[in-house]
């Protein structure tokens, strides 16, 4: 058996948006349920929201996301992170620049300290990235 860590990103009210944006940076399948498909609406203004998404983007890419309803609290973009790392320069950098189209670059895709490159950036959906580019592998 094997296991794997999804980031699960939460919004409030635009969680399908959100999810649509990250498919069009990523590629991939997109799976959105609503609370109304999925039998959890406690209330007729929670219907339409995601209740769960989906997304197995190329190249490995894979993570979650959910509306919260009001009932439940909710602090956008303060306790994570969405990390990308790798060794494709191009690959990793037009990532870089899909994600910060309307948002927030924090620090430029720069040589680190410790000699990879790296940058950081908020995204138009409040959501914090960090864009690590280390060397290219040796085969």
């Amino acid at each position: 058996m094997s296991a794997k860590l999804h980031p699960y990103l939460n919004f409030r009210d635009n969680a399908r948006q959100a999810m649509e944006f990250y498919q069009s940076v990523f590629g991939g399948k997109l799976n959105v349920g609503t609370f109304k498909e999925l039998n959890a609406a406690q209330d007729p203004g929670e219907e339409d929201l995601v209740m769960h998404a989906s997304l197995e983007g190329d190249n490995g890419i894979e993570f979650f996301a959910a509306d919260m309803p009001e009932r439940m609290h909710y602090a956008p973009g303060n306790n994570f992170s969405m990390s990308l790392s790798g060794d494709d320069e191009a690959l990793l950098t037009g990532w870089f620049d899909k994600l910060s189209e309307g948002g927030n670059v924090t620090m430029p895709l720069q040589k680190a300290v410790w000699g990879d490159t790296f940058g950081m950036l908020v995204d138009r959906f409040g959501v914090n990235w960090l864009v690590n580019i280390g060397p290219a592998s040796q085969s």
